[in-house]
C-alpha cells in the first residue's frame, strides 16, 4: 500500500509498504477514507518529539471501512468507523475510569521505556506519533491496522459525510475536553490562545458549555475570522500586548479560565521567547512556553489554566510563583476519546456542533509531503487538511 511516512526532520515522503495484517484477535483492518494532518503532527515534522525512526508512518486522525476483522472485534466488515487516536485496552485500572489515554496496556514496554524515564509512568499507546507511544502505523495510508477495535472506533451512522465526523479521532474531542477542564460556569469569560483547529473547536465548546464571552488569541488573519464568526472577540497578539488587552477586556480581573490550545512550539514577541526559540532549535531546550506563561500571568486570581496543548519535555522560565500566589487551579491531559465520542457524535447529527467549517483543502496521499510543507509553511492559507487515499492527485481548495 502507499502511505506517508517520516524520514527526518522536514523530510516526509509517500512509500510503498506492506500492507497490515491481524495480529491479534482483537484487532481490525480498515481502509482508509479519509485522515487529516494535526498540528501536533509539526511537532513530529520539526523533529521535537524523539523516537521517531526513519519510514514510520504518520498520522492519527483516521476513519474509513471496515475490511477485515479478528474473531474477538465486535466490528463488521462493511461498518464506517471513526478510529481515536488514543488505543486503549478498555479493561485496566485507568480505561475502567474512563481515562483512556493513560491506557496500561497498548504501549508496548520495549518501546515505552523512554516515556517512563520522562515522564515517570509510560504513556499510552497512539496512532502514528512515534515509539514514545508504542511505535503505532499511522493512517496516513490506505488501510490501517486497529488494535482493541472492539474498544476504540465508533461506527458512523449512514448520512453522514467523513466531513462531518472525521475530527472524532481528535481534535473535537480535544477541544470539548480543554473547555470541560476549564470547568466553566454560566456567565464566564474565557480566554483561548491559539485559533487553529483544536482552538476553533475550544470555542465552540465553551460556548456551548455557558461561557458568556470567549476571547481568542491568535495573529493569523484567517483564523482569528473563523473565531470571530462563532462569536468570539479576538486579539491579535502582534498587535496588542496580551495581558494588559485582557485586563482591559476584563474590567482589570482577568478571565475566569484560560485554554492553551497552542502548546510546545508557540511563538510571541517578548525576548523570553526568543530565547526559548533559540534553545528549541539548537536542541538545547523543548517547549516553548510563552503562551502557557501569558495564560498563567492574565488569568484572574482563583482562576482556571486548561492545557490540551502538547508538551514533551521541560518548559524554561515557567512562572510556578504566579500560579501557586494567585491559586490557580491547573488541569491537562492526552484526551481521552473514547469517553466522548458517542455524545460528540449526536451533537453532531443534532447539528449542535459544526465541523466542516474549518477544513481548507482536500488532498490525495500523494500530496501528502507538499501538504506537510504548505502546514507547516502557511498556515493562514491552509487552515486543516483533509488527505483522501484515491483521490487524484492535486489538493482542491474548499
Amino acid at each position: 500500500m502507499r502511505a506517508v511516512t517520516w524520514h527526518a526532520r522536514h523530510d516526509v515522503r509517500v512509500d510503498t509498504v506492506p500492507d497490515p495484517e491481524i495480529v491479534n484477535p482483537r484487532d481490525a483492518i480498515i481502509k482508509i477514507t479519509s485522515t487529516a494532518i494535526c498540528g501536533s503532527d509539526l511537532h513530529l515534522y520539526d523533529g521535537y518529539i524523539p523516537t521517531m525512526r526513519s519510514g514510520d508512518i504518520l498520522g492519527h486522525e483516521n476513519m474509513g471501512e471496515v475490511v477485515e476483522v479478528g474473531s474477538k472485534s465486535t466490528l463488521k466488515k462493511g461498518q464506517r468507523v471513526v478510529v481515536p487516536f488514543t488505543i486503549s485496552c478498555g479493561h485496566c485500572f485507568f480505561c475502567e475510569k474512563l481515562q483512556y489515554s493513560a491506557c496500561d496496556n497498548s504501549n508496548p514496554a520495549t518501546t515505552s521505556d523512554m516515556s517512563e524515564t520522562l515522564y515517570g509512568y509510560p504513556m499510552g499507546g497512539a496512532f502514528g506519533y512515534a515509539h514514545l507511544t508504542g511505535g503505532y502505523a499511522g493512517g496516513q495510508a490506505e488501510y490501517l491496522r486497529v488494535p482493541y477495535s472492539d474498544v476504540g472506533p465508533i461506527v458512523i451512522p449512514d448520512g453522514l459525510e467523513d466531513d462531518k465526523v472525521l475530527f472524532l479521532s481528535d481534535i473535537l474531542p480535544t477541544g470539548w475536553m480543554g473547555a470541560e477542564n476549564a470547568e466553566i460556569e454560566q456567565g464566564d469569560t474565557i480566554a483561548v490562545w491559539g485559533c487553529g483547529p483544536v482552538g476553533l473547536f475550544a470555542i465552540q465548546s465553551a460556548f456551548l458549555m455557558g461561557a458568556h464571552r470567549v476571547i481568542a488569541i491568535d495573529h493569523f488573519p484567517t483564523r482569528l475570522e473563523l473565531a470571530r464568526g462563532m462569536g468570539a472577540e479576538v486579539l491579535d497578539f502582534t498587535e496588542v500586548n496580551v495581558r494588559e488587552a485582557l485586563y482591559e477586556m476584563t474590567g482589570g480581573i482577568g478571565p475566569d479560565a484560560v485554554i492553551d490550545c497552542v502548546g510546545m512550539e508557540s511563538h510571541g514577541a517578548a525576548i523570553d521567547n526568543v530565547l526559548d526559540t533559540v534553545k528549541a532549535h539548537t536542541f538545547l531546550g523543548t517547549d516553548r512556553p510563552a503562551a502557557l506563561r501569558q495564560m498563567i500571568l492574565a488569568c484572574r486570581k482563583g482562576g482556571r489554566v486548561s492545557i490540551p496543548g502538547v508538551y514533551g519535555g521541560m518548559a524554561d522560565k515557567f512562572p510556578i510563583g504566579a500560579l501557586m500566589e494567585k491559586g490557580l487551579t491547573v488541569r491537562s491531559g492526552q484526551t481521552h476519546v473514547q469517553k466522548y465520542l458517542r455524545p460528540l457524535l449526536e451533537m453532531i447529527g443534532e447539528g449542535k456542533i459544526d465541523t466542516t467549517f474549518m477544513i481548507s483543502h482536500h488532498a490525495s496521499l500523494e500530496d501528502g509531503p507538499d501538504m506537510y510543507k504548505h502546514w507547516h509553511n502557511d498556515q493562514n492559507a491552509y487552515t486543516k487538511i483533509v488527505l483522501k487515499p484515491g483521490m487524484a492527485p492535486g489538493p482542491v481548495r474548499l
